[in-house]
């Protein structure tokens, strides 16, 4: 449970007020339309102050545009052109979230929302925007950690290992077809069956490898469905999506997620940015890795019921890169986890262009709508546009024309209200976000990272034994066995061979030795020895033996 080294407590946040309190005006005093939209704001418990109801071009501070804090867990939608506000949005949700005392994760796609960490710097368009909206700007920094995936930019590392990230979601990254996906699943199956666990990609490429030898084929014909052949196309998958700098991702000391839920010694929200800068080029894997942080999530967090404010609330960046080229199987993950993970009191807001990013399933689920001015340059425009006007409850604005008239940090709003019904749609200008509008200093960034306790427990990786090293240790006693086998094989055969020489050799002399001997020279020669001897031994005998 740590602090930022640049956050300030907050003023104190003031009691929910219905509009027009707050100025001292009467709420009699907003014209009749704009009062009927206002009074759907006027929220009894504790809420989030978004802006200022517009109308008629006129921004109206009485008439304030909330959102319940305990209808954060129903999920919404920021969406909007890119420059029109999109991110300060975020920042000023995560702002008052984290005052209220909620966690919240923010993915930093461009780099520049780790000022929320720092007070932010008054000038003449804050003193302005604060003006138009009856807010009383304080420059406030908020207690922060900052992630990187795999420790690729300046970030406390966060690795998943393969087995938790799981074949649906790999083969999202991959970019592998449905067989493919379907193939994927079943090598997991064999290695969970196994006991050869998955913590990094080379882990996997082993087991993909023993599968396509000589020795793993056999296993093929075990676990059904896997050709020899897509078992290659995914093994040339990994080995590309390892060539490209991928493989820090995966592999242990896996992240506890659990480390998003914490809150500072004051009592406010921790706010986890996770810095994506460096893997911006990559959006197939950072959109991926998000699902997967928020699957897991679902997976560790008890049931909780509905709650006066959630536990967590994660903002989804680049929403629309999570969906394109999805296939059925990751969508409906997608869209159970988006449904379930409501009761264990975690809200997602997605952030994208426009609402036609996010499946039908998907938005559907989305009460909370943050709309950000939309263009209509092309046909395509113009027709996302009418899509996007169609999703938004009846209203007394012309809303096509709303939308396209908006300015940077204003948008059209409509939320759940303390009944879960959805409030009237307001056109909002924004209030100021209280923390710094622009990135920290790489030095003053790097400096907290590196001094948060959580940098030691996840900064350096850990290998352990896995697959790898199990298959790698079975192929070299593998190979050390037949070399054995072999070594025996040929001493047998040298041996056999020694014994056939030998004896023929034995059977050579004999028969040469018979033939020398049956022959008459040496029989002539034997008799001639045998009387020569017989003198000798006559003379030595008897003294007649010549010097």
């Amino acid at each position: 449970m740590t602090e930022s080294h640049f956050a300030t407590p907050p003023a104190a946040t003031p009691p929910a007020q219905a509009p027009g309190s707050e100025a001292g005006t009467g709420a009699a005093a907003l014209p009749r339309e704009a009062l009927e939209i206002a009074s759907g704001y006027a929220f009894s418990g504790e809420a989030l102050d978004l802006g200022a109801l517009l109308w008629n071009e006129q921004c109206l501070p009485d008439a304030r545009i909330r959102i319940p804090l305990s209808m954060l867990n129903r999920h919404g939608l920021v969406a909007g052109a890119t420059g029109t506000g999109k991110t300060k949005t975020l920042q000023l949700i995560a702002e008052q979230l984290s005052a209220q005392g909620v966690p919240v994760f923010l993915a930093d796609i461009k780099g520049d929302v780790s000022g929320v960490a720092a007070p932010g710097e008054e000038n003449g368009k804050v003193r302005e925007r604060a003006a138009d909206v009856g807010q009383q700007w304080t420059a406030t920094g908020f207690p922060c950690e900052f992630y990187a995936l795999g420790g690729i930019g300046t970030g406390i590392p966060v690795r998943a290992t393969t087995t938790s990230f799981g074949p649906v979601l790999l083969s999202k990254v991959l970019q592998l077809n449905r067989t493919q996906e379907q193939s994927l699943g079943l090598i997991f199956h064999y290695a969970d069956q196994k006991g050869l666990e998955l913590d990094d990609i080379k882990d996997l490429k082993a087991v993909v490898g023993f599968l396509v030898s000589d020795e793993g084929k056999a296993e093929l014909k075990n676990i059904g469905g896997l050709s020899s052949a897509t078992a290659g196309v995914i093994l040339r998958s990994l080995t590309t999506f390892e060539a490209q700098g991928m493989e820090p991702f995966f592999g242990r000391p896996e992240f506890d997620v659990s480390e998003f839920l914490r809150t500072a010694p004051d009592g406010r929200g921790q706010i986890s940015v996770l810095e994506l800068p460096a893997v911006r080029d990559k959006p197939q894997l950072f959109s991926t890795f998000l699902m997967w942080l928020l699957a897991d999530l679902f997976n560790t967090l008890p049931e909780a019921g509905d709650l006066d404010k959630p536990k967590l609330v994660f903002f989804f960046d680049e929403a629309h890169l999570l969906f394109d080229g999805a296939g059925k199987a990751f969508l409906e993950s997608i869209t159970q986890t988006v449904r379930l993970i409501r009761s264990k009191g975690v809200g997602i807001f997605f952030v994208t262009q426009t609402p036609k990013d996010v499946p039908a399933d998907v938005l559907g689920q989305l009460g909370n709508r943050v709309q950000h001015a939309l263009r209509a340059f092309t046909p395509d425009d113009q027709k996302a546009l009418r899509a996007t006007v169609k999703t938004f409850p009846d209203s007394p604005y012309d809303l096509e024309e709303t939308l396209t008239g908006l300015g940077t940090g204003e948008a059209v709003v409509t939320v759940l209200s303390e009944k879960g019904a959805p409030t009237p749609v307001a056109a909002t200008r924004l209030r100021a976000p209280e923390s710094l509008m622009g990135p920290l200093e790489e030095d003053t960034l790097d400096r907290a990272v590196r001094t948060s306790p959580l940098y030691a427990r996840y900064a350096h990786a850990v290998d352990e034994e896995s697959a790898y090293e199990k298959l790698t240790a079975r192929e070299a006693e593998s190979q050390a066995r037949q070399q054995q086998e072999q070594r025996a094989a040929q001493e047998e055969k040298q041996a056999r061979a020694a014994a056939r020489d030998g004896g023929g050799r034995a059977r050579s002399d004999a028969s040469l030795v018979d033939q020398v001997v049956g022959s008459p020279i040496f029989k002539s020669l034997a008799r001639s020895m045998g009387t020569q001897l017989g003198r000798e031994i006559s003379r030595s005998i008897f003294g007649t033996r010549r010097r």
